[in-house]
């Protein structure tokens, strides 16, 4: 517990905690001191001058910086005396003789810090009567974010984000004096993942995102708190809407999860929901094999009536499920209530072929917190690169490192966004996982150093799949192995973002809602396997788009297969334009629930506007269907859905209200008991030639990139990198074409360079166009 000490404040003897900021303390008991440039966020640099308060000292009272001076035992401060408010009115004259008074046609008018504090403290008229300085505005930095140099009052936050924060130091103060500004390097755009928490943050309008630019005054907009959607750390944001329509998406300063930044992808994929291509009515194909627009009774219909021939003449087994982790937690139970209950088969998953055991994601051993990051000693990544799959969990492991002093160990095939951080780094070719952790586990060679790091608790151990032809069972071993050291917590993490809630709600094979078991049923790779040896004839898919997002490379010609697929979705997509019924279902900020993050947390999904057209919440849709196949449930309704839910056992505590207005504001970790895990064989074998490292990006080929104006030319082109060494053997350099042969078919794409590969290792991004499978095992040759 921090030591406490006494201060006067105002007149008031209040009690902080020793080494508090004294702007942070005064907040803390009420007195709000005005200030630009300190964030709480970042450290404080004392630029911009406007937190001025008197202190009283030995020497008498003198004026400094509140966000620079830490409180101690006896402090007598003033903040709003004479001599205080002189000064900030004499800060906020200076701050003014450059500064625009552009307000009405600026995005911040309304909700500009240096707006009301000019009301509140400014002097009331200038002295200043000569001509302001101009600039061009505003100019691009980036594809997102658009600078106005004239309104900048040059307090350092955005510099500060990109340094401390995101470790992307791709803006920064050029000139001198007068001149100072903020800009970007020459040709070197402020291509950030997390830009626009720079927009956010920034105390006037010099940093404006594109997005939102013109589009409402922040009096037009109606807000409501909920979840971000994009991935599975479960970041909170503030949902911001005008006339039906989501305008933007603020980060939420939560201590459990994000600590108020966003990603880019979380906070414009947004857009992607007033797309003209959204689906607005049901489709039924046709007899001329196309799809046509139809009633909703006559879309259920024919829905219920295809699954229903399909079980009669074929039983329950032969009819399968796929998705759920896009949907609340209460639409992924009604999708297992659908599939096991009322058609009876136990062949659906959640996962897309890229997942975890379903036990290391529902409790695994040990399971952690992110908050486990604040207080480790060390901290073990091995797993997907975070920036690119779950950026704000980078963020905090990068703060963790950066800032707080944890030894970082990174295990991964190619160089990611942790390395420049990490203190230890291993490399290794897809394949040779299982044995470099034996060698790990026994600190042999150049990894006793690493296995030393690793024995100094606390250690957070962040562990996933690096790639997507890696061996499934890496995961686990390395869970088992991290579950071991002393003083660990184990985070097994994959992208999507309610798989972790779809699991527990029973939507995977041999796992019941409540993660109790159930009978086994297939997996992802297993039904579609059935489908294409015609052991499963019909498929429900929920939100999901297996030919784009499963690995194999072959889930679009298995799903064509099928003799009955329904797709309920937000769009059309490679794996239900073929389908018999497509139906159309609402999405984030359209409908209520729960959602379950990476580390087990419960959060609050709220809705704000209308689905469009004749889209309605999957739970509704998945009840009609089971009523048109002989099972009424008693209820469809979210919020019923969610009262069931709380009577599973990892969910006693949890409830709508608790999360809504109680003390689960933050969220509330569905604890449970730890479920047995045991460790399974990994393959140690690496077939001849190269080894393929498939790895996902931000930006890929996926519905909330390609639908979304301001995201959809950020996805890069696909390419093939390869190790100088295998390009010199192969005779290539960069720039020239290459046939990619793998286990699904062959591909010809431009080669690049990256001596971070382990040599024997070729790097290809996934879903950005170019599928070869996801077996290890490839040929590279020159294309003639």
């Amino acid at each position: 517990m921090s030591e406490r000490v006494k201060i006067t404040l105002d007149g008031r003897e209040v009690e902080v905690d020793a080494g508090t900021l004294l702007i942070q303390a005064a907040q803390d008991a009420g007195t709000y001191v005005p200030r630009f440039c300190w964030h709480s966020r970042m450290e404080p640099v004392g630029k911009c001058r406007m937190c001025l308060v008197e202190v009283e000292g030995p020497r008498g009272t003198t004026l400094t910086t509140s966000c620079t001076m830490s409180v101690n035992d006896g402090m007598v401060v003033h903040t709003a005396s004479d001599t205080v408010r002189k000064a900030q009115e004499g800060v906020l004259e200076f701050l003014l003789i450059n500064h625009p008074l552009d307000c009405p046609v600026c995005d911040r008018g309304g909700e500009c810090p240096l707006q009301d504090q000019t009301m509140a403290h400014g002097p009331g008229e200038s002295r200043y009567v000569e001509e302001k300085r101009h600039y061009e505005k505003p100019i691009p930095i980036s594809d997102l974010v658009l600078l106005d140099r004239e309104r900048c009052i040059l307090c350092a936050r955005c510099v500060r984000f990109s340094d401390e924060i995101s470790g992307d130091p791709l803006i920064e103060f050029i000139d001198r004096g007068n001149y100072t500004q903020v800009n970007t390097f020459p040709d070197e755009p402020f291509a950030s993942y997390f830009s626009g928490n720079t927009v956010q943050i920034c105390p006037v309008g010099a940093l404006t995102a594109t997005p939102y630019r013109f589009r409402a005054r922040p009096w037009d907009l109606e807000a409501v708190e909920s979840t971000c959607s994009g991935c599975s750390v479960g970041c909170r944001v503030s949902v911001q809407a005008s006339q039906n329509e989501i305008l933007r998406l603020l980060g939420v300063d939560v201590e459990a999860t994000n600590h108020g930044w966003l990603c880019d992808k979380g906070r414009f994929g947004f857009q992607h929901l007033a797309a003209p291509e959204r689906l607005t009515t049901p489709l039924l194909r046709g007899d001329d094999g196309e799809l046509h627009e139809a009633s909703w009774g006559d879309a259920l219909d024919r829905a219920a009536a295809g699954l229903a021939t399909i079980v009669e003449s074929s039983g329950e087994d032969a009819v399968a499920g796929l998705g759920g982790s896009r949907n609340t937690n209460e639409e992924a139970l009604a999708f297992e209530r659908l599939m096991r209950h009322t058609i009876g088969t136990p062949h659906l998953d959640a996962r897309m072929g890229d997942a975890l055991d379903v036990t290391l994601l529902a409790a695994g051993p040990r399971r952690g917190l992110i908050g486990d990051l604040e207080r480790a000693a060390t901290i073990l990544v091995w797993g997907p690169d975070l920036k690119e799959e779950l950026p704000v969990l980078f963020l905090r492991v990068r703060r963790a490192a950066a800032e707080l002093g944890a030894t970082l160990v990174v295990v991964h095939p190619r160089a990611n966004g942790l390395d420049s951080n990490a203190d230890h780094i291993v490399r290794y070719r897809p394949g040779e996982g299982g044995a470099l952790l034996e060698r790990l586990a026994a600190g042999e060679g150049d990894l006793g150093g690493v296995r030393a790091a690793l024995d100094e608790g606390p250690v957070v151990a962040i562990v996933g799949r690096t790639g997507l032809t890696e061996d499934s069972n890496l995961a686990g071993a390395v869970a088992g192995f991290a579950a071991e050291l002393s003083d660990s917590s184990v985070l097994a993490v994959s992208r999507r973002p309610n798989l972790y809630g779809a699991v527990d709600m029973g939507v995977a094979p041999g796992m019941g809602p409540g993660r109790v078991g159930d009978d086994p049923g297939r997996d992802a790779d297993g039904i579609l396997e059935g489908l294409g040896d015609g052991s499963v004839k019909g498929l429900v898919l929920l939100g999901s788009d297996p030919a784009g997002d499963h690995p194999s490379g072959t889930a679009g010609r298995a799903i064509s297969q099928a003799e009955f697929v329904v797709s309920i979705d937000l769009f059309l997509n490679d794996s239900n334009r073929g389908a018999d019924v497509v139906l159309p279902t609402a999405g984030f900020a359209e409908v209520e629930g729960t959602m379950t993050n990476l580390e087990g947390r419960v959060q609050k999904v709220n809705r704000l506007v209308p689905a469009p057209g004749q889209a309605r919440p999957a739970n509704e849709i998945l009840a009609d269907l089971a009523h048109r196949l002989g099972e009424t449930w008693e209820s469809s309704a979210a919020e019923s859905l969610g009262a069931a839910i709380s009577t599973l056992a990892p969910y006693a505590d949890v409830s709508w209200q608790a999360l809504d207005f109680g003390t689960g504001r933050d969220g509330i970790v569905a604890r449970g008991s730890e479920l047995e895990f045991s460790v399974q064989n990994v393959d140690k074998s690496i077939g001849n030639g190269l080894s393929l490292h498939l790895g996902r990006v931000l930006y890929d080929l996926g519905t909330a990139v390609t639908m979304g104006p301001s995201l959809a030319k950020l996805a890069p082109r696909p390419i093939l990198y390869l190790h100088p060494d295998d390009a010199a053997s192969l005779g290539v350099i960069k720039g020239d074409r290459v046939e990619l042969t793998g286990s699904a078919g062959s591909a010809v794409i431009d080669a690049a360079l990256d001596p971070s590969l382990a040599a024997g290792t070729v790097y290809l991004p996934f879903n950005l166009g170019t599928t070869v499978g996801s077996d290890p095992s490839v040929t590279v040759e020159k294309a003639t």
